[in-house]
């Protein structure tokens, strides 16, 4: 797996998050290879998009939609974005065991 990481500078946070939970969630797992993202919220007006994808190719093409400078909206913009290789994860959920991604 990898996986597309974003800064982006957010102007206003309420506004931002409104169009990420109305427009962006509902729509983002139909982006090929998508596996799982994470939004967080920003510090000092710097937020962080951490997208992971099952190829690198799938991870880079999302990367290249997104160069430094673009305007997601009025509220966000792109500062930097690189892919990077999964090395591990974890994932906790409801009713389920503990999952362990296997070594590459």
């Amino acid at each position: 797996m990898y996986a597309c990481l974003a800064t982006v500078s957010i102007t206003d946070y309420e506004h931002a998050r409104r169009i990420l939970h109305d427009d962006v969630l509902p729509t983002v797992s139909d982006i090929p290879g998508f596996v799982t993202g994470h939004w967080l919220a920003p510090v000092d007006g710097v937020g962080l998009e951490i997208l992971i994808f099952d190829t690198e190719a799938e991870a880079r093409a999302m990367a290249e939609q997104m160069p430094p400078g673009r305007e997601f909206n009025d509220f966000v913009t792109v500062q930097s974005v690189e892919v990077r290789e999964v090395a591990g994860s974890v994932h906790q959920l409801d009713d389920v065991p503990l999952q362990v991604t296997p070594e590459s």
